[in-house]
């Protein structure tokens, strides 16, 4: 038993932590966080398609540059006409127009045309960062989730041990048979979260084979370090870093989007010109007629001023949007900044006395029993608070991963 309790040492406990279970037969399939993020961005169909929709937004650019097309107008008179004294009276015309677009139509809807795809851009760089982020964050899950398997299977090792003893003083007439029978609940709760912990793991690598675009598929064990902190730069540092983050550059380029459309909306109300050209052939005189014309809209009654009022407001919205992005921002990225710094300090209180002081706790109450200075409920209360400093401590790693990631979508600063 002292052997045991020596074997819970704080850096028996870390190691513990970081370790893989070692009774396997074979070595397992490994997943690295590198490997994981290349899967990532190869295969997610979120990505994927802001990719496609930004090939979109290449392809409208193209089209808004374009020429209207000329028109062929092609008629004939009286050809069903059989009489024949009208036989003769038979007219057929061809004529071509060609429409010109004044007032900067064709710029103002190229202009419009590429701040959508700065737009599509910015939203597929945004996209990029939140499958990076997500993608950590479920590696790092699935990670922690590794060791949780690891340490509930230590624990139930140790209730084991604990009722073997508790069951040697049973029958020595030590102890009263109750507390062997406390000491076997002990035991079942220790497998009951032993088979959870596995449940959870199972969860934890669905949720990265899904966002890996791999479901079903064994991606392997993670394999990374779950228990390195980082060096958090202060906060106006990664406020500052921020300011170039692809959600805030979306809305710099929904502003000029809108911007665009006030132009397009104005060039609207300049009416365009369309020239006309043909010749009509008259079969009684047996002689063609030349024509040319040209027709343009008189701006009378409609001069689209309620579609240019309409994308003036449309700026002022987007305007408020930006400025509340910016702000929502911030406050986001400063919520994550304090979360992790908090998520810090608990672990370095559990490193340095938590889980050393459980430690000792349960070794003091484990060598009081078996001197007869304690009974079974103090030692598996100091089993059970052991476990649980442990436990918070991965629940704590864990959310420190996903803190730390958050930080790096928002701030687009790699830590």
């Amino acid at each position: 038993m002292q052997s045991l309790v020596r074997g819970l040492a704080p850096c028996i406990v870390l190691l513990a932590l970081a370790t893989p279970a070692a009774a396997q037969a074979q070595t397992p399939r490994t997943l690295t966080l590198e490997r994981a993020l290349e899967l990532a961005l190869q295969r997610n169909p979120e990505l994927a398609a802001a990719g496609w929709e930004e090939q979109a937004a290449e392809a409208a650019v193209e089209q808004a540059g374009v020429l209207p097309n000329p028109e062929l107008e092609i008629a004939g008179d009286n050809l069903g006409n059989e009489r024949k004294r009208d036989a003769g009276d038979r007219t057929a015309s061809l004529q071509i127009s060609q429409l010109f677009e004044l007032g900067g139509k064709r710029a103002a809807r190229v202009r419009l045309a590429r701040s959508a795809l700065d737009i599509a851009g910015w939203e597929s760089r945004a996209k990029r960062a939140e499958i990076v982020a997500r993608t950590k964050q479920a590696f790092y899950d699935q990670l922690a989730w590794q060791q949780r398997v690891v340490l509930a299977e230590d624990t139930a090792r140790l209730a084991d041990q604990v009722a073997a003893t508790v069951a040697r003083r049973v029958q020595a007439g030590k102890v009263p048979p109750v507390e062997e029978t406390k000491a076997q609940l002990a035991r079942s709760g220790a497998m009951v979260e032993r088979e959870q912990s596995k449940r959870e793991l199972a969860a934890a690598r669905a949720r990265l084979g899904a966002i890996i675009a791999t479901p079903g598929v064994d991606l392997g064990e993670a394999q990374g370090e779950l228990e390195r902190l980082e060096t958090l730069p202060d906060f106006e540092t990664l406020a500052a870093s921020a300011q170039t983050n692809s959600v805030l550059l979306r809305w710099t380029g929904e502003v000029e989007r809108r911007r665009a459309g006030i132009d397009t909306e104005q060039a609207k109300s300049v009416p365009d010109i369309t020239f006309k050209g043909g010749v009509s052939r008259f079969s009684v005189f047996d002689d063609n007629a030349y024509m040319l014309g040209v027709s343009i809209p008189l701006p009378i009654f409609d001069r689209n001023r309620g579609a240019i009022l309409e994308s003036h407001r449309r700026l002022d919205k987007a305007l408020d949007e930006q400025r509340n992005a910016q702000v929502r921002l911030r406050a986001e990225l400063a919520e994550a900044y304090q979360r992790v710094q908090a998520v810090a300090v608990e672990l370095q209180m559990l490193r340095q006395s938590i889980l050393p002081g459980s430690t000792s706790a349960f070794d003091a109450a484990t060598k009081g029993y078996e001197l007869g200075k304690f009974g079974i409920l103090d030692v598996l209360d100091a089993q059970r608070a052991l476990v649980q400093a442990r436990t918070q401590y991965l629940r704590a790693l864990s959310e420190y991963r996903r803190g730390t990631s958050e930080i790096e979508r928002l701030s687009g600063m790699a830590l």
